[in-house]
């Protein structure tokens, strides 16, 4: 490796194609890989770089769009790399649009943290003259070197770890040092050893790093605000890597990959994901800090909610854009389905298709009575955007047939007669003109709700819905805490029609007493709102089956016309039907021409 490309004012480093390409020289001058080392801000940036690799919003193929290739939404056009893949139509010539495009972003900050971390040299660098201050800087980046490397090789690992053509289950190729110049043909390691090396990572990140950047732990530790606590937000901590972890155990432990149902994978996912929650709980929760019952809020991205979250992007419309539909002024690129619409549950708990209809759902009136959770999540026919902090009705939508926002009225329509609500600042309007009101988006990669729901499914697991004893919470216990939170809207979470303060959930006690099975039924729907349209259902729909099945399902909208008597009538329609070839992502095509030795995934036979 001989130059390196200077960016972000010269002291970022980024690699410009991927992990076997040559570097190339900024036109600034160039700077050899053995000069870097006299330069600490450069040595720094090794590590800081890492971080503008990681998306900032939902507007992308790996956030809000991969919903579009599961049950929960569908994409408005069709020709996009998004509707090909999920029809099967999907050529190596949209490659980087899908899978290229991240296998290289990983590979590049990877090689970044990986000359940091080889012989220790970044550690070895002296940043400050101040003895004390200099070792809490090293510290800090060592641990992020090892969490960053981590949290990219768990992104491989999730978008390209699976069973091979040669049938064995594969990871990622494991790379540990800096890759120059020279050409590289490399091998896929065990889809184990993958996770065996992204746990060896998180726990040598937690050694180095403060279990979470806040000023009040840094003054309790006696240490230098101007070099630890809160300035620091937005990096990794200890506390991530244990939800790294946890995530990490979850999906290893889920049928798909681990087919003799290992119980001691459920548990460590168990045991992580409830130090993130008591962490939160118990240190977290101080003035102005964390509380287990209040809403998400989509536009602070000093939210205490946030275990991990990216760079924030100031005054960003683009989930505005994305999701409103062309009536007010945005692009409807997708649509909730109908399907998810009917995993909401009704005001009290009980699910709409409740066998004795104990919710009171009235297919007449299908959007009434409705688990508050839904009106914060889906613009439906005759929903209001109210104004944020006023009365004012900025834009009532109209989904009957030949309306302006119904399926075929405008290509910016979505085709579901769904609009989604998820992450859209309502005091955002374009006909302000030069007053509107943008606010901060970012994405929220990892949430104490996330935690919450990976305890559950794992706990249940282990030891069913109710037993408290191992871990000090059931999964019921944990489940409760989202059932009773405030909505995206800061509006009362279900109202189970209680007088007393005791929180009532007849539902949830009711499938807790039948049994494990269920139960985990009841944590995936769970699950599926609470993570809706943040890019994860893809994956769990993945991880909880063995087969192509619950990928290669039609997915349903609505068809909502007036009758002769001014009624209106709602009929489910199929929307588009789902036709994948394989359970995973493929190994980019690029990638594989390069190198002989990458085993592609099953089901992508053709893309050598």
């Amino acid at each position: 490796m001989k130059n390196i490309k200077l960016v972000f004012l010269g002291f970022f480093l980024i690699l410009v194609s991927s992990c076997a390409d040559f570097l190339e020289p900024y036109p600034n001058g160039d700077i050899s890989s053995d000069d870097i080392w006299n330069y600490q801000d450069k040595v720094q940036g090794l590590v800081g770089a890492c971080y503008d690799y990681i998306p900032n919003n939902y507007n992308n193929f790996e956030g809000a769009y991969l919903d579009c290739a599961t049950d929960n939404a569908v994409a408005t056009s069709t020709t996009n790399a998004m509707s090909k893949w999920s029809v099967g139509a999907i050529t190596t010539s949209l490659d980087d649009e899908l899978f290229g495009t991240y296998w290289r972003r990983d590979y590049r900050a990877i090689n970044l943290v990986n000359t940091f971390l080889k012989d220790r040299r970044g550690y070895n660098t002296r940043f400050l003259t101040n003895p004390t201050n200099n070792e809490l800087v090293r510290k800090r980046l060592q641990g992020e070197a090892f969490a960053l490397r981590a949290w990219f090789q768990w992104d491989l690992l999730q978008k390209f770890g699976g069973k091979g053509v040669n049938g064995q289950m594969l990871g990622f190729p494991i790379v540990l040092d800096p890759i120059g110049a020279e050409n590289v043909d490399l091998a896929r390691d065990t889809y184990d050893k993958c996770v065996e090396q992204i746990i060896a990572d998180c726990d040598s990140a937690f050694k180095y790093l403060p279990i979470a950047h806040r000023d009040f732990l840094a003054q309790q530790a006696g240490t230098n605000l101007s070099y630890s606590g809160g300035k620091y937000w937005g990096r990794m901590d200890g506390i991530t890597t244990i939800a790294i972890k946890a995530n990490v155990y979850l999906t290893w432990a889920s049928p798909r990959f681990n087919p003799a149902n290992d119980i001691a994978r459920w548990d460590s996912a168990a045991v992580n994901a409830k130090k993130v929650i008591d962490f939160k709980l118990t240190v977290d929760n101080v003035t102005n800090g964390f509380v287990a019952g209040n809403n998400v809020n989509w536009f602070n991205p000093n939210f205490p909610g946030i275990i991990f979250a990216s760079r924030y992007v100031d005054k960003s419309e683009a989930m505005e854009k994305m999701f409103y539909p062309g009536g007010f002024q945005g692009d409807g690129v997708m649509g909730a389905t109908q399907d998810f619409v009917d995993a909401f549950p009704m005001a009290n708990g009980y699910p709409a298709n409740d066998p004795l209809n104990r919710g009171n759902f009235n297919p007449a009136k299908p959007y009434e009575g409705r688990d508050p959770r839904f009106y914060s999540m889906i613009f439906h026919h005759g929903a209001k955007a109210i104004k944020a902090n006023t009365s004012t009705t900025m834009y009532t939508f109209n989904n009957i047939e030949g309306g302006a926002d119904a399926a075929g009225s405008l290509l910016t329509n979505s085709r579901t007669n769904y609009h989604i609500k998820k992450f859209v600042w309502m005091g955002l309007n374009w006909a302000d003109g030069t007053s509107i009101n943008r606010q901060p988006h970012a994405k929220y990669y990892i949430r104490w709700a996330h935690m919450v729901l990976a305890f559950a499914e794992a706990a249940n697991k282990v030891v069913g819905p109710t037993n408290a004893s191992k871990y000090g919470m059931s999964a019921k216990m944990s489940i409760q805490y989202l059932r009773t939170r405030k909505t995206y809207d800061n509006t009362k979470s279900l109202d189970f029609n209680s007088s007393t303060t005791t929180i009532e959930d007849p539902y949830l006690d009711e499938v807790a007493a039948i049994g494990a099975e269920v139960f985990n039924d009841f944590i995936k729907n769970e699950r599926r709102l609470e993570t809706s349209f943040e890019g994860m259902r893809f994956f769990d729909l993945r991880r909880w089956t063995t087969t192509l099945d619950e990928l290669n399902q039609a997915v349903n909208g609505v068809k909502i016309v007036t009758n002769t008597d001014n009624t209106l009538s709602f009929t489910k329609v199929e929307v588009e039907k789902r036709h994948f070839k394989s359970a995973y992502f493929a190994i980019p095509y690029s990638e594989v021409l390069k190198m002989k030795n990458l085993v592609q995934n099953e089901g992508w036979e053709g893309w050598y």
